[in-house]
């Protein structure tokens, strides 16, 4: 075998441990972090991570990295090292796509509006505060079974002191500045209908 032949099965090799690192995991939570990419994978983890998001990317799928402490974030080793890396999907499923992975459109809608909130109050926000916002829109029961739900799914999670975070499916799986956007959009819309 020559030199380049090596270097391709090499890296066809880590490929494979990276795509069965992020699909199957030993963890409680999905993904893994990227110290213990680097350990398997070596100090160029990163590259290779970035070739399987080009093989990816074909299919409709990206590694999405999401950074331990977004406030303070520097993009360095270290902080690469503390992150957690996650197959989700490239781009944002179509309204009769989510239908057929089992959401109703009113929990897609229930899900928007609490990421909104927490989103628009800097990451964190109370619960008896959102649940104020949904029961403008929701029965009281739906609600809390709805929360609920998404607490399960990782998608928020509740503090001691009933403060609810968004979880590490919503960090991982929804762009928050696009939903903020779409939220304003609608907003605005809904206030132009208003005026006429």
């Amino acid at each position: 075998m020559s030199k380049k032949e090596i270097k391709k099965e090499d890296l066809r090799r880590k490929l494979s441990i990276a795509v069965a690192m992020l699909l199957f995991s030993s963890h409680r939570l999905p993904g893994v972090r990227g110290w213990e990419l680097k350990k398997r994978l070596g100090k160029k983890y990163v590259k290779i991570i970035e070739v399987l998001n080009n093989y990816l990317n074909n299919i409709g799928l990206q590694v999405k990295i999401v950074f331990e402490d977004e406030e303070k974030f520097v993009l360095n080793e270290e902080s690469l090292e503390k992150a957690r890396f996650y197959i989700t999907l490239a781009k944002p499923l179509t309204v009769s796509e989510v239908k057929g992975a089992g959401w109703r459109v009113e929990d897609v809608a229930t899900l928007a509006m609490i990421l909104t909130i927490i989103s628009s109050k800097g990451g964190k926000a109370s619960l008896s505060e959102i649940k104020d916002v949904l029961l403008t829109k929701l029965p009281k029961w739906k609600i809390e079974s709805a929360i609920e739900r998404f607490i399960r799914k990782g998608y928020i999670q509740i503090s001691e002191e009933n403060i609810v975070y968004l979880g590490w499916r919503a960090k991982a799986e929804i762009d928050q500045k696009e939903l903020l956007k779409s939220m304003l959009n609608l907003e605005l819309k809904q206030s132009e209908e208003d005026k006429k």
